[in-house]
């Protein structure tokens, strides 16, 4: 019997609005889920709720789960994505006080929700549901490298969690901004449920991650921009097979790096230095071409966010001074940013 064709990841139908869980973490970079859909889908967030101990906090009122129940939500969303994905034993604790509390789980996490008996029990026990988006759809196929119509955009890293989906979001509303054609194309779990859709690239399995990357961004209309969502880093040591494959299977026409201003050291990796800038756009376009001849860098997406405006401006302009490209904290916006989506479309 033929596999049946792969559909894109729909999260339109999650249960709304959303309680935040931070779980027990104390690093920022760790809580990109939370903060994803705080800056990008604010309609739908009511408040976060963490583990005692956490010191991550997104500015949401802190609720219970029974009191956020009280004020409208219907899910709580793990808004981590810690290293591996994985649900650690003191969050169980916390998650079933959301199922008891009438909300349904939804998880971004490698680790499934249903594979925890307690939450497996007491989700069937309370009628509530436990959903997982970072979950491929099935028959997704072997890449081809075949040219694709349309015109794409990438999203680059020179590390993990520093702005590529940001970066690309911010990019798509700008090209719509325009009068163009855009679709924002989610690569990831925070990506997915903030557009509605999109496919989990890592968690796909490898020998056809680059084909999920093929279909994520299928043949469109000659005018047509899909910008899409990074993952990782290609100097990775974690997390560069992931990265590869949506350079591959995406076939940008265009890039734009991402990169955090004084950030020297891989998130989680300490002992890893992060490459240049330079460095990072050399590797990408050397790698790229394996599938677009033609790709070609735009500019830098510049996270500026530990500096104060003043010293943004000097950091954006000193690096676009240093490498000739356009620079832009897409978050500030500005003349700057202007520029930058000047450089993608030109």
């Amino acid at each position: 019997m033929p596999m049946a064709a792969p559909v894109l990841r729909e999260a339109q139908a999650l249960p709304q609005p959303y309680l935040l869980f931070l779980g027990d973490i104390v690093d920022p970079g760790y809580a990109k889920t939370a903060f994803g859909l705080r800056d990008w889908a604010p309609e739908r967030c009511v408040g976060e709720f963490a583990c005692a101990g956490a010191t991550v906090r997104t500015g949401l009122p802190p609720l219970t789960p029974a009191q956020a129940y009280a004020l409208g939500a219907r899910s709580m969303v793990i808004g981590v994505a810690n290293p591996g994905g994985r649900i650690p034993a003191v969050w169980v604790q916390p998650l079933l006080e959301a199922l008891q509390a009438g909300l349904d789980l939804v998880g971004g996490m490698h680790a499934r929700l249903a594979d925890i008996d307690a939450l497996r029990d007491a989700a069937a026990a309370n009628g509530r549901r436990l959903i997982d988006v970072r979950a491929p759809p099935p028959g997704l196929p072997v890449a081809t490298g075949r040219k694709r119509t349309g015109r794409r955009l990438l999203t680059v890293g020179t590390d993990c969690a520093l702005g590529k989906k940001y970066t690309a979001l911010s990019l798509a509303r700008a090209f719509r901004g325009r009068g163009l054609d855009a679709t924002f194309r989610a690569s990831g779990q925070t990506g997915i449920l903030i557009a509605g859709a999109g496919v989990p690239v890592d968690a796909v399995v490898a020998d056809f991650a680059a084909g999920a990357a093929e279909f994520l961004s299928p043949d469109a209309d000659p005018a047509h921009w899909d910008v899409i969502e990074g993952q990782g880093a290609l100097s990775h040591p974690a997390y560069a097979g992931v990265s590869l494959s949506l350079l591959h299977g995406s076939q940008p026409d265009v890039i734009v790096v991402c990169h955090a201003h004084g950030r020297e050291r891989m998130l989680g990796h300490a002992h890893y230095p992060l490459p240049s800038i330079e460095e990072t756009i050399d590797l990408a376009l050397r790698l790229g071409a394996c599938t677009n001849p033609a790709i070609r860098c735009a500019g830098v997406s510049l996270n500026t966010g530990a500096l104060d405006a003043a010293a943004a401006q000097r950091a954006i302009d000193g690096t676009a001074a240093r490498l000739g490209l356009a620079v832009a904290d897409p978050m500030r916006g500005g003349d700057a940013f202007a520029r930058l989506v000047d450089a993608c479309l030109a």
